[in-house]
């Protein structure tokens, strides 16, 4: 189930988000339904289906927590895999919530330029875009040694703001690792590391360097490219994927639509991981 979130309550620097999901099913027309790359026909093997957007006061965050939590434990509950366009990603907090009742703690793929691990010190607020994956680790919604982080390269306010994941016995690689040791070999790492626990991956497009992403309200440069961010979720074919969010879109700083086809790929890209699970 595809659902949006038209959310941008969360952003710290240039807001937008909440346009993302019209924009990216817009460019997602010119998706077809085979992908090459998995050897599958992708809606011929899975039922996918928009559900439209999670509706909610659009300047009310309690209420889109809220609302996001019950939508995707309906679509969990349902048996069903939620593939979220956000938004921004203070939305993958209520996501996680709903996928950990469920199934349980999850191993996490979050690839970000950022750690995503602030506390309320950074902005006196304690659950904006900078906060999801702290919350999520203290909540017991990650497994125990199972965040992977991919794609860090932001500065950092202290050494202590990577505490949190290596407490947790996370494994963070920068997207300098990413070059050196290449896409293939990270992602074997990947599933020798994950095994067939489930498999939540939430994609910030911010990880993706902004000459192939400019459209995200918090660029950082020297990032992975597009390619590499398309291969990373295509080699997690074979995975427990129980589902999946791209956020961070922000479609009036783009250009030629180049991140909301990004983000639509990369949505594609997921669910033929699904496809290929069976």
């Amino acid at each position: 189930m595809v659902v949006g979130v038209p959310h941008d309550g969360g952003t710290t620097y240039q807001p937008g988000a909440r346009l993302a999901p019209y924009h990216v099913r817009r460019v997602s027309a010119l998706i077809e339904s085979y992908h090459p790359g998995q050897g599958l026909d992708v809606f011929s093997r899975i039922k996918a289906a928009d559900g439209g957007n999670v509706i909610f006061p659009p300047f009310d965050r309690g209420a889109m927590r809220e609302a996001v939590q019950a939508e995707v434990s309906a679509i969990a509950a349902a048996g069903a895999a939620p593939f979220v366009c956000g938004g921004d990603h203070s939305i993958t907090l209520p996501i996680l919530r709903a996928i950990a009742k469920v199934h349980g703690p999850v191993a996490l793929v979050h690839v970000d330029a950022h750690l995503d691990t602030s506390s309320a010190e950074t902005w006196r607020d304690d659950m904006h875009h900078g906060t999801p994956i702290r919350h999520a680790v203290n909540e017991g919604l990650v497994a125990a040694r199972q965040l992977h982080q991919i794609g860090l390269r932001a500065s950092w306010k202290d050494h202590a703001a990577g505490d949190v994941a290596a407490a947790h016995g996370g494994v963070r690689v920068t997207a300098d690792d990413v070059g050196e040791i290449g896409i293939t070999d990270l992602v074997a790492d990947l599933h020798a590391r994950i095994g067939d626990r489930p498999v939540y991956i939430s994609f910030d497009v911010d990880a993706i360097d902004p000459a192939f992403a400019p459209g995200t309200g918090t660029p950082v440069v020297g990032g992975i490219t597009s390619r590499e961010g398309l291969r990373l979720v295509r080699e997690l074919g074979g995975c427990n994927l129980v589902g999946m969010d791209v956020v961070e879109v922000a479609p009036a700083l783009d250009h030629a639509d180049l991140t909301s086809h990004l983000a639509a790929a990369l949505l594609f890209e997921g669910l033929a991981v699904l496809a290929r699970r069976g």
